[in-house]
C-alpha cells in the first residue's frame, strides 16, 4: 500500500534503517508500552512511563528522565493513523480526542516495509516550518533518532 505523504526536505527529517527482524516484531516493539520503555530514548536517558491507547485519536504518552534523574519531558501525543505492521502516525500538535495542544513540535510517521529478510524502518519527523525543522536537526535528530533505531534493532532480538 502506498501512502499519500511525501516528505519535504525543507520541512521534514527522515531516517531509514533496514532492521534484521520481521515487521510484526517491530510493530509489537512500537505499540506495547513495556517494549517502548526499553528503546525509545537514547541511553542513558530513560523512558520512565509510557501509555498507549492504540486507536486513531488515542493517547501516546512518554515520560523521559535525564541521566541525572530529572524528569525532562512528559509528552502527550495523539495517534492519527494506524495500519498494523505497516504505518504508525502520531503528533504532539493534538491531544487525545483530536484536541489541539499548546506546544506542537512534530508529527511522526513510522513506516515498516518488507526489505529482503528484514524490514525497512523509516522514521519521518514532520515540522510546521523550516526553523523548527532546522532546530530539530541541530538538536541532534540524526544522532538521537539513529541511536534509537539501533536500540530498537538490538532490543527486538531479545523479545
Amino acid at each position: 500500500m502506498s501512502y499519500p505523504f511525501k516528505p519535504d526536505p525543507r520541512l521534514d527529517l527522515v531516517l531509514e534503517r533496514v532492521i534484521d527482524a520481521p515487521r510484526e516484531l517491530l510493530w509489537r516493539a512500537l505499540t506495547t508500552p513495556e517494549h517502548v520503555r526499553q528503546w525509545f530514548t537514547p541511553k542513558p536517558w530513560l523512558i520512565t512511563d509510557c501509555e498507549i491507547d492504540l486507536r486513531p485519536s488515542g493517547l501516546f504518552r512518554t515520560r523521559m528522565q535525564s541521566p541525572d534523574g530529572q524528569e525532562v519531558s512528559d509528552r502527550h501525543c495523539c495517534y492519527l493513523d494506524i495500519v498494523p505492521n505497516e504505518r504508525l502516525v502520531w503528533t504532539d500538535a493534538l491531544l487525545p480526542g483530536y484536541r489541539p495542544s499548546g506546544e506542537p513540535f512534530i508529527t511522526a510517521v513510522i513506516s515498516l516495509q518488507p526489505d529482503g529478510r528484514g524490514t525497512r524502518y523509516t522514521a519521518t519527523a514532520i515540522h510546521r516550518d523550516e526553523a523548527t525543522r532546522n532546530n530539530h536537526e541541530e538538536m541532534g535528530f540524526f544522532d538521537g533518532w539513529g541511536t534509537v533505531a539501533d536500540q530498537l534493532a538490538d532490543y527486538v532480538k531479545t523479545i
